[in-house]
């Protein structure tokens, strides 16, 4: 008899994985988050709910598995993070900065963000998984990036690290979630310039 825990069983549960992760994303893209059931992703995935209760404790773990791994672009265990290097600090934060107003206003990724920032909101522990597994290593990568900027002379030395991206990122993700105005790469690049301004050498 084949080996249930060898290769062709490790590839089926990664198959499935994947297919769980898909189904949530596209059903939180479709329908109101309160609609969407773990039976509505197992059905949508093509697996029993109890493969997806195996793995996940609830609907709130799944929808946060399906960000952390499109995030860390399908490969959430043990991936780096990093920003781009290119000797340019303003123009490797208007890089990022555009895609991450790009990806914010996509509708399909705005829906899902949203479902899991309201599941954040009631659930202290997923709270700090989201914070541990996700947007830490971010803002480590972030300051990484600002380390070597002052390195060279490109921002402060001695600005506070936190403070720059507070004022890099905190309007942008205000603007959209109160959905106060466009997401556009002009806005991307405003506010790259006005930290750069405040936080220069």
């Amino acid at each position: 008899m084949p080996d249930e825990k060898g290769p062709d069983h490790s590839r089926r549960k990664e198959r499935s994985r994947r297919a769980i992760l898909a189904a949530t994303r596209a059903l939180v893209a479709e329908e109101a988050y309160e609609k969407v059931t773990v039976e509505a992703i197992a059905a949508r995935a093509g697996v029993g709910k109890q493969t997806i209760y195996r793995r996940w404790p609830s609907k709130s773990a799944v929808v946060f598995a399906a960000v952390l791994a499109l995030s860390m672009d399908e490969d959430a265990d043990g991936q780096s993070v990093a920003l781009p290097d290119t000797g340019d600090l303003e123009a490797d934060l208007k890089l990022v900065m555009r895609a991450t107003a790009e990806e914010f206003a996509a509708p399909s990724f705005d829906r899902l963000i949203r479902a899991l920032n309201t599941e954040i909101a009631n659930d202290a522990a997923l709270a700090a998984e989201y914070r541990e597994k996700l947007a830490q290593p971010l803002e480590e990568a972030k300051k990484a990036r600002l380390r070597s900027a002052q390195e060279v002379g490109q921002l402060d030395a001695d600005a506070d690290l936190d403070l720059v991206l507070e004022v890099l990122y905190a309007p942008l993700f205000q603007r959209w979630l109160h959905r106060s105005g466009p997401l556009t790469a002009g806005y991307a690049d405003s506010l790259v310039d006005a930290t750069l301004r405040a936080f220069g050498p």
